[in-house]
C-alpha cells in the first residue's frame, strides 16, 4: 500500500494550485460578494482539461482516475470551494453524457462540455424529493416524436445559465418506484423550458441556483441516456463520484482554511507574544491538521475503492462524503475561532470558507442519508470483517 503521490498526481496537483492562484484566488471575494457565475474562469479550466477530468476520451475527455481528481478539484477548492463545486457537477453530468449517451448526441455534446465551452447541470431533485429520490414526479412521456416532459426540479446549480440539463424523469408508473427512472440530455434553450428566480443563499454564491420546469419539453429519442428504466441507477452511479467530488471539496476548504490559520498564528500577537507561542492554540493547530489529513485520506480511499470497482464502493463513498464534509466544515469554523474578530469581516477570506462549507453536508444526499447508507451495510453479517 503506496501512499504517496505520483508524480502524474502531483503535476496535476501544482497545475490546479497555479490556475487557483493565478484565475481564482485574486477574483473569488468578488464573484461572492456579487454573486458573480465566472463562465471565463470555468473555460479557462476547462482549457487545462479540468472540465472533463474523468469524462470518456471519446467525449473529449482525460479520462482519468476519480483519485488524480481529486488532486485537482482540492487545489481549487482551496481558493474557491464554490466555483471548484460547480465545476465538480459539471465533471459528473459530462462523465454521464460522455459514457451513456448515443454516439450522436456525444458528438454534439461531449467536446463544448469537456472543454468548458458549453456548461451542464444535473437535474434530480425535485420540491418534494430531496433525500427519496427515487419518488421524483417528473414524467417522460414517449411518443413516436420522441419524449414529453412535464414536472419541476428545484435547487439545480447553474440552472439559466448552463447549456444542457442531464435530467431525471419517470418513464415508468410509480409504483414502479426507482425502476422507473430514466435519464435524458435536454438542451436547456428547449420550449417549455422556464427558470425559477435565482436563489439567495448562505454560500456558493459564484453559482446561480434555480428552480427548472417543463411544460411539454420535447427531445427526440437518442436524447435517452442508456435504457429506459436505467435513470435511477445512472444517478447512483454518478453520485458515488459526486459525494467523492463534494468531500474533496471539503477538504480544499478545510485546507486553505489551515493554511491560512497557521500563517495568522505566526504573524498576530496578543499579551506580548505570538498566538501560536500558546500551547492551548498549537493543540487546536495539531488537532485541525489531524482532522484533514484523516479526511483526504479517507477521501482517497473511497476514491481508490470506486477506481477499483469494489463491491463496496458506495459505502465507502458514502464514509468519505459523511466524515471529510463535517471534517471540513469543523476545520473551517475552527480556523475562523482563532481569527477571532477578523475571522468573521470580509477581509480575511474564512467566513466565506465556513459559508460554501456548509452546504457539503446537505447536498449529493445529506450526511444523515450517508448514515443510513453506512449503517444498513454494516447490519450485513460480514460487514465487520469486509468494512475496513
Amino acid at each position: 500500500m503506496d501512499f504517496e503521490l505520483t508524480e502524474d498526481q502531483r503535476a496535476f496537483a501544482q497545475t490546479a494550485r497555479d490556475f487557483a492562484q493565478a484565475e481564482l484566488a485574486p477574483h473569488a471575494a468578488h464573484w461572492d460578494a456579487e454573486g458573480i457565475f465566472p463562465r471565463e474562469a470555468i473555460a479557462k479550466a476547462g482549457e487545462l482539461g479540468f472540465c472533463g477530468l474523468y469524462a470518456p476520451e471519446n467525449a473529449g475527455g482525460l479520462a482519468l482516475p476519480r483519485l488524480d481528481a481529486t488532486m485537482v478539484f482540492e487545489e481549487l477548492a482551496a481558493v474557491d470551494p464554490s466555483t471548484t463545486a460547480f465545476i465538480t457537477i459539471h465533471n459528473m453530468a459530462t462523465w454521464m453524457l460522455g459514457t451513456w449517451a448515443t454516439d450522436a448526441v456525444r458528438a454534439t455534446w461531449g467536446e463544448a462540455l469537456t472543454t468548458g465551452q458549453k456548461l451542464a447541470s444535473y437535474c434530480l431533485t425535485e420540491p418534494g424529493a430531496g433525500s427519496d429520490a427515487g419518488s421524483i414526479k417528473t414524467r417522460a412521456q414517449r411518443t413516436d416524436a420522441g419524449y414529453v416532459i412535464n414536472g419541476a426540479k428545484a435547487f439545480i446549480s447553474g440552472a439559466g445559465s448552463t447549456e444542457v440539463l442531464i435530467l431525471m424523469a419517470r418513464t415508468g408508473s410509480t409504483e414502479d418506484g426507482a425502476k422507473g427512472i430514466s435519464a435524458f440530455v435536454v438542451p436547456a434553450d428547449t420550449p417549455g423550458i422556464s427558470y425559477g428566480k435565482k436563489e439567495e443563499k448562505m454560500g456558493w454564491n459564484s453559482q446561480p441556483t434555480r428552480t427548472i420546469s417543463f411544460d411539454n419539453v420535447c427531445i427526440p429519442h437518442d436524447h435517452l441516456l442508456g435504457q429506459e428504466g436505467e435513470g435511477f441507477k445512472i444517478a447512483m452511479k454518478g453520485l458515488d463520484g459526486g459525494r467523492i467530488n463534494i468531500a474533496t471539496c471539503s477538504v480544499g476548504a478545510a485546507q486553505g482554511a489551515l493554511t491560512q490559520a497557521q500563517a495568522y498564528m505566526q504573524e498576530r500577537k496578543q499579551f506580548g507574544k505570538p498566538l501560536a507561542s500558546f500551547q492551548a492554540l498549537q493543540f487546536k493547530l495539531a488537532d485541525m491538521a489531524t482532522e484533514l489529513v484523516a479526511a483526504r485520506q479517507m477521501v482517497r480511499l473511497a476514491a481508490s475503492k470506486l477506481d477499483a470497482a469494489a463491491p463496496d464502493a458506495s459505502t465507502y463513498c458514502a464514509m468519505a462524503k459523511r466524515f471529510a464534509t463535517d471534517a471540513g466544515f469543523s476545520v473551517c469554523n475552527e480556523a475562523l475561532q482563532l481569527h477571532g474578530g477578523y475571522g468573521y469581516i470580509r477581509e480575511y477570506p474564512l467566513e466565506r470558507l465556513l459559508r460554501d462549507a456548509r452546504v457539503h453536508q446537505i447536498l449529493e444526499g445529506t450526511n444523515e442519508i450517508m448514515r443510513v447508507i453506512i449503517g444498513r451495510r454494516m447490519l450485513d453479517a460480514d460487514a465487520p470483517d469486509v468494512i475496513r
